[in-house]
């Protein structure tokens, strides 16, 4: 797997699958345009872009027969950003360093990763219609901590003035809305926190926090109504579990299939995620339960028993 470097962390099974969610922006059909694709993974790759920009015209003609990309979509105009999970399968970057812990290049994840990243472009692309782009910017707290407060302290005071926290609690968010029915069609944020909600013992294959959140936004928005423009989360809570929507547990819900592509796409992805980890309770030692020392991160010199804990 990508993100921990553990070489005893093999995928054994999906806790849900891993997506690709794509939008595209243009000035008209034929003007400029801006692709970007929000990855469930641990990071985007180098070698996967050349991939799919070397590669996109053949699936678009298979897929479409009498259309074709042409230069539409290249390295000027086309983004792909990972989010970072540590939940997701690794062997697909160019590097040897990236490729070590996961014992070489797996083909399989390598093509996995670029068809799902071609089909997300080309559902876009064929879905392209007038509407509107609405932006909001607001502050996201209890959501991420430093992971190394100690570390952090030794930045200059006069620079750790300029800040009211040690970490960034700013969440972006892009609203699409289709310009003929007004309806909201899709929504990317861009927040930062660590994929690390599942632990580096975890071998379930995962989009972990932020790829749970997309699955959430999207299928709550699917139940409520896809056209409401009323956001009421509690609409599908159920109070007997805890604040936890019971669909949310289901096996249709971690292997559900977009048969024709969602009707809203709801994406969260990553910002600058530095030093925030999503263990928003701290860091404790498994084998006391007490916290970590708070310089070293560690349990009596072993850090390997100091792991960070989400409400989760």
């Amino acid at each position: 797997m990508m993100g921990y470097a553990n070489l005893d962390q093999s995928t054994a099974g999906i806790h849900f699958r891993l997506r690709a969610r794509a939008f595209i922006v243009a000035e008209s059909i034929d003007g400029p345009r801006f692709a970007f694709v929000n990855l469930d993974a641990g990071m985007a790759s180098q070698l996967v872009t050349i991939k799919v920009l070397g590669g996109y015209q053949k699936v678009l003609c298979l897929r479409a027969e009498s259309e074709w990309f042409g230069n539409m979509y290249n390295e000027d105009n086309l983004a792909i950003s990972g989010t970072h999970t540590h939940g997701g399968p690794g062997g697909y970057l160019q590097y040897v360093v990236y490729s070590v812990t996961s014992l070489g290049f797996i083909p399989q994840s390598f093509d996995a990763i670029v068809t799902a990243i071609e089909m997300s472009i080309l559902q876009a692309h064929q879905s392209l219609k007038s509407g509107s782009i609405f932006i909001n910017a607001g502050d996201l707290d209890n959501a991420g901590v430093n992971r190394s407060p100690s570390a952090y302290l030794f930045n200059p005071p006069d620079e750790r003035a300029r800040y009211a926290r040690d970490v960034d609690t700013l969440m972006t968010l892009l609203k699409f809305v289709d310009g003929e029915s007004g309806r909201s069609i899709g929504a990317f944020t861009w927040f930062a926190t660590h994929g690390t909600s599942m632990s580096k013992d975890n071998k379930l294959v995962s989009g972990d926090n932020k790829g749970a959140a997309a699955r959430f936004f999207e299928d709550w928005f699917t139940s409520t109504s896809t056209n409401s423009t009323s956001f009421n989360a509690q609409d599908n809570i159920d109070e007997k579990s805890h604040g936890r929507s019971t669909m949310w547990s289901s096996q249709g819900f971690k292997v559900r299939k977009n048969d024709g592509g969602s009707l809203f796409v709801g994406a969260f992805c990553q910002s600058n995620v530095g030093d925030v980890s999503p263990n928003v309770l701290g860091a404790f030692c498994t084998d006391t339960g007490l916290p970590c020392d708070f310089n070293h991160s560690s349990c009596n010199g072993n850090d390997k028993l100091c792991v960070g804990r989400g409400p989760g």
